[in-house]
């Protein structure tokens, strides 16, 4: 006999297709759909959901919107977009958001990359393991074959960090790390940008750059990290346009 004195499970009221959404987020997230593989036609979705086409266009318009699947051309079909992605935009847009209302003070977000990013070099000097730093070491020759192309210097020193803390082997410090300085690339960039003459200021950051790989490679946790959060603070320090 039913015990209707139990707790029932509440109805799920919502629109069928966010109801539709969340199950192929979940084929997404335990794997059956992995980053980087085709969805199914929308058909055969129809057929394994029981509802209509579309339906399915909307819960998959809504997965595009959230950004965890996208269309490589106008005719191709819909891909799982890439694991740090899938990882990465969505923490990255709280951020921006919490920025944006006035909830987190900009100076608290450059912080917590300091802090972070700090971390990651002090983790990756320190490691038994001796990290391969080559890609890191590759970026500071591309800062300076950059010249006076900021956005050319910005994506390699962008490289540059992500190489020192993915040093670490910490892939949860990777990911927020890239979601915080992400965040922040629009502050970054401007700032550079802002200058009459970048000239000295981006052979310092390169010098800093080279100090701070030096560091982890000597193995030096507490200079890479204290070097790492004084070149953030400098960088941050100057005037915003």
């Amino acid at each position: 006999m039913l015990d209707m004195s139990s707790t029932p499970r509440p109805l799920d009221r919502r629109p069928v297709y966010e109801q539709v959404a969340d199950e192929l987020l979940e084929l997404i997230l335990s794997g059956q759909l992995p980053p980087g593989s085709v969805l199914p036609p929308e058909r055969e979705l129809s057929e394994r959901f029981g509802v209509g086409r579309t339906t399915i266009r909307e819960a998959l318009r809504a997965l595009q919107t959230k950004g965890l699947v996208v269309a490589t051309g106008p005719t191709s079909p819909l891909c799982v977009v890439a694991a740090d992605k899938l990882a990465t935009d969505p923490l990255r847009d709280t951020f921006v958001y919490l920025l944006r209302l006035g909830r987190v003070p900009l100076d608290d977000l450059i912080g917590l990359r300091a802090a972070l990013e700090g971390a990651g070099a002090l983790q990756a000097a320190t490691r038994d393991r001796r990290p391969d730093l080559t890609a890191a070491r590759d970026q500071i020759a591309f800062m300076r074959a950059a010249g006076r192309d900021l956005k050319a210097f910005d994506v390699a020193d962008i490289r540059f960090h992500l190489e020192i803390v993915r040093a670490s082997g910490n892939e949860a410090l990777t990911l927020v790390m890239l979601a915080v300085r992400d965040s922040l690339s629009k502050a970054l960039l401007s700032r550079l940008e802002a200058l009459t003459d970048p000239s000295s200021m981006l052979q310092r950051l390169i010098a800093e750059h080279e100090a701070i790989l030096q560091a982890v490679i000597d193995g030096d946790g507490e200079a890479a990290q204290h070097l790492t959060r004084e070149h953030l603070r400098r960088y941050y320090s100057m005037p915003s346009p």
